[in-house]
């Protein structure tokens, strides 16, 4: 009786030892945490197309566009970086009312690294206050300028509860590169393995009128969904804070 007792417990351990840990990435697709850099999707199958720097000129166009291709977004944006967030009102709302993703780029789009953590949180709620205004709801995603994640950054957006986005494919359309040179990038990174989230800024009109109708036609032909960042992130009704709140009728200013 003793031996056997042993045995089955040996054979317990090893069966233990044997079983794979958790994938990671399962994890993640469940629960994606707050303060935690992520940088791609959760899961295949998907495109994330990701947006910095408006509201601007193109929001609506872009709206637009993404919803005749049947596409979601997600638009990370600030308060003033492009004019007052509030002067581009209706085209915040037309986008969320399109299903789009509205999340922080934080208020003044400045180098966060070198902020304090009371200068982090006032960049943060300022955008949070105008969301409220405009939708009534509070973002819970956001891509840091220059994807700065240092010093204080990650622990005050940890404590605000904010899921941190930053990317895996760079179009460079910020450092003036081309739609065409831009397109070569997601040849090269592939449609296989967990989705893309790419850096792109809705603030130039080659990103708009060019490489997202070619991304579109591009995540279909490699039969990719093209989805919320929170939607890749296994988090698609978590993009919002639970609280809503009555939206301001009437102009209110930055």
């Amino acid at each position: 009786m003793l031996a056997e007792t042993f045995i089955t417990a040996a054979l317990f351990a090893t069966s233990a030892l044997a079983a794979p840990a958790p994938d990671p990435v399962q994890l993640m697709s469940r629960a994606p945490q707050p303060g935690v850099v992520l940088r791609q999707c959760a899961q295949p199958g998907m495109l994330a197309l990701a947006y910095d720097d408006g509201p601007g000129q193109y929001t609506s166009r872009l709206v637009d566009i993404l919803n005749a291709g049947g596409a979601k977004a997600t638009f990370f944006m600030t308060g003033t970086l492009y004019g007052c967030i509030y002067n581009q009102a209706a085209a915040i709302k037309k986008a969320y009312a399109s299903g789009h993703q509205l999340a922080s780029h934080t208020w003044s789009h400045g180098h966060m690294n070198g902020f304090s953590a009371a200068q982090i949180a006032s960049e943060m709620t300022k955008v949070e206050t105008a969301f409220a205004n405009i939708i009534g709801k509070k973002p819970r995603y956001m891509r840091p300028p220059f994807l700065e994640t240092g010093n204080q950054v990650l622990p005050v957006l940890k404590s605000m509860g904010y899921k941190v986005i930053t990317d895996d494919v760079d179009t460079g359309d910020w450092n003036r590169q081309t739609p065409a040179q831009s397109e070569a990038k997601f040849y090269q990174a592939g449609a296989r393995g967990n989705g893309h989230i790419p850096l792109m800024h809705e603030v130039y009109q080659s990103t708009v009128e060019q490489l997202t109708p070619w991304l579109i036609n591009w995540a279909k032909q490699n039969n990719l969904r093209l989805v919320t960042v929170a939607e890749c992130m296994g988090d698609k009704n978590g993009m919002y804070q639970a609280q809503s709140f009555p939206v301001h009728q009437g102009q209110l200013s930055c």
